[in-house]
């Protein structure tokens, strides 16, 4: 319990729901006790009316108690009823409302938490902790605590009503009852273990079949499409086997059921059959007693049960308390606004990847000052994309320095600051939606959205001819990460994300290598167009894409190799000269 202690403050939240519940579930429980007892009185008049010949007046003062005792046991049954349908409006929509602040404190917690979080846990074990244990958390909140407290306040009014009406009887009632909630709790341990497989295996063949289908191009391109359904068909077979495994266990769970409470039954009708027989009883108590038994089978029989929910909603709560502790590395201890206006300076940064045991970046130090353009140059892992990384203060660096307007990046509002920057990726992420929401995405929720906005910026991004030509323009969804979508036009929808934000500073990781050089042409001079007091950063392999910068940056495994504009590069005649000729003789970039 002391795992679910954390969820202490939401009960407190939603005390008048709980006190509400609790008081639903002990009325419940009383109206509950009353036609048995009306049974039994209503069971003894007809049995010593059986015994005599009564005349007719007595007869109909006989019906008119019968109907008496029908009218009693209909306003109990339909009370309990009323106070159970309460029981469940306040604790199990409790439950939900609980369940819907959890997720929503998970989710924001994943906001704050920082790129190292994300590279150290996986995106199927984040949405597990906010689903599927959650869901088992609610289970605790919920049915576990709702039929605790019906356990409880049940089973104590219904066995002193049974004490109260013959001790030894109830003794020998309640002899198989442990027994079975014991059993219960075993066989639902099994369950929940096989349970626990299942899923288990049903998130791998889900993640299989996903996979497949986003990558079905590759496995059809390779022809290997028989692979993939022999390697889905022995998955399958496996969770078949786990799921007929758990129905073999599932299938002891009624039959135990039945039996001991038949048992219990068997017992009432016996032991009670004496004491009538020897006259220490009246028939009457037999049925009352049957049906205390049918009031105590489900509150024991939840017992086991119950302990279960207990048991996995605490390791569930375990694994979202490791998450909710979990500190960010980086926060926003700054409220204060902030403008971009004088410069962005690297001074001797370093930085290492934790799973890496050398430098992406290894002492490096620049500076671009406002309305300038910047170009990073080097091959593939030099450490580009981990500039922008830092910039953006995604991580924090190792060591040195990054200032913002002279104000070191860990003391800004990074919310302000970013809100200032437009940046298109490297990998370019696209939302399952209409291309028009995807450039839109660029803009604050409450910004003012309007066609001739995106319009504007898909032709920055030299994109609305291709829209133009698909079958609903600007509306066209394009599925799953844009899976309708060339590369090309990937990247300029990004590009177009970007420019809609009208941002201070616009970077561009690798943004224009999926371009032809005449669309890659169009799009820069509409860059520099942008450029009017403004800071532009173009990442890139590609000299084309970065020789008319005001400065140029060249690295070389995490090291900042050579630095100048493009005309001081050349005379150099080092590395950035050998990548110019280089792609000057595969015609990869376009001449002066």
């Amino acid at each position: 319990m002391k795992e679910l202690s954390t969820l202490n403050k939401y009960f407190v939240k939603y005390k008048w729901r709980l006190l509400a519940g609790i008081i639903s579930v002990i009325i419940a429980s009383i109206f509950q006790i009353f036609p048995a007892k009306y049974i039994r009185e209503a069971t003894n008049l007809v049995a010593d009316a059986l015994k005599q010949v009564n005349s007719t007046s007595e007869n109909q003062s006989l019906y008119d108690k019968l109907f008496y005792f029908s009218i009693l046991i209909l306003g109990f049954s339909l009370l309990r009823g009323l106070f159970m349908y309460f029981m469940r409006q306040t604790l199990v929509v409790m439950s939900r409302l609980i369940e819907y602040d959890l997720k929503n404190e998970i989710y924001e917690k994943y906001q704050t938490l920082d790129m190292e979080f994300y590279r150290k846990n996986q995106t199927g074990d984040l949405m597990n902790r906010i689903s599927e244990d959650v869901s088992r958390v609610r289970m605790y909140i919920g049915p576990a605590l709702m039929y605790t407290v019906n356990l409880i306040v049940t089973c104590s009014i219904t066995i002193y009503a049974m004490f109260q009406t013959n001790a030894m009887l109830t003794w020998y009632t309640l002899i198989p009852l442990p027994i079975l909630s014991i059993t219960i709790f075993y066989v639902n341990n099994l369950i929940e273990k096989r349970s626990d497989a299942i899923q288990s295996k049903l998130s791998d063949l889900t993640s299989f079949v996903q996979q497949s289908f986003s990558g079905i191009r590759v496995i059809k391109s390779f022809g290997i499409e028989k692979q993939f359904e022999e390697d889905l068909l022995s998955q399958s077979l496996d969770y078949k086997e786990k799921q007929l495994k758990l129905a073999k266990v599932e299938s002891l769970f009624f039959p135990t059921l039945f039996f001991l409470t038949g048992l219990s039954t068997l017992i009432v009708i016996f032991v009670g059959g004496l004491l009538v027989a020897e006259g220490k009883e009246q028939i009457g108590i037999i049925p009352e007693f049957i049906m205390y038994v049918g009031m105590l089978t489900w509150p024991v029989t939840s017992l086991g049960w119950v302990s279960s929910l207990v048991q996995r909603a605490s390791a569930s709560q375990a694994r979202i308390n490791q998450f909710l502790n979990t500190e960010a590395t980086i926060k926003n201890s700054n409220l204060n606004p902030f403008t971009f206006e004088e410069s962005l300076e690297f001074k001797d940064v370093s930085f290492t990847y934790f799973e890496k045991n050398y430098p992406a970046l290894n002492h490096v130090t620049f500076k671009i000052n406002k309305g300038q353009t910047l170009a990073i140059l080097g091959n593939t892992g030099s450490g580009k994309t981990t500039i922008t990384q830092l910039l953006l203060r995604m991580i924090d660096a190792n060591s040195g320095e990054i200032l913002i307007d002279n104000i070191n990046i860990k003391n800004l509002n990074i919310n302000a600051y970013r809100d200032q920057v437009g940046y298109v990726p490297q990998d370019v992420f696209l939302f399952s939606d209409s291309i028009k929401n995807n450039i839109e995405f660029g803009l604050k929720k409450n910004a003012l959205k309007t066609k001739e906005h995106v319009e504007q910026a898909s032709d920055k991004a030299s994109l609305t001819e291709n829209i133009l030509r698909m079958p609903n323009q600007f509306e066209t969804i394009i599925g799953e990460r844009g899976v309708t979508l060339s590369g090309g036009q990937k990247q300029r929808t990004a590009i177009a994300r970007a420019f809609i934000k009208n941002p201070e500073i616009l970077i561009f990781d690798d943004s224009l290598s999926a371009l032809d050089t005449k669309t890659e042409t169009s799009i820069l001079e509409n860059i520099y167009k942008e450029k009017q007091n403004k800071t532009i950063i173009i990442i890139s392999q590609r000299v084309s894409s970065a020789k008319n910068a005001d400065h140029i940056l060249f690295f070389e495994n995490g090291n900042l190799v050579e630095q100048g504009n493009h005309n001081e590069l050349i005379t150099l005649n080092k590395k950035y000269n050998e990548l110019y000729k280089n792609q000057l003789n595969t015609n990869s970039i376009v001449k002066d």
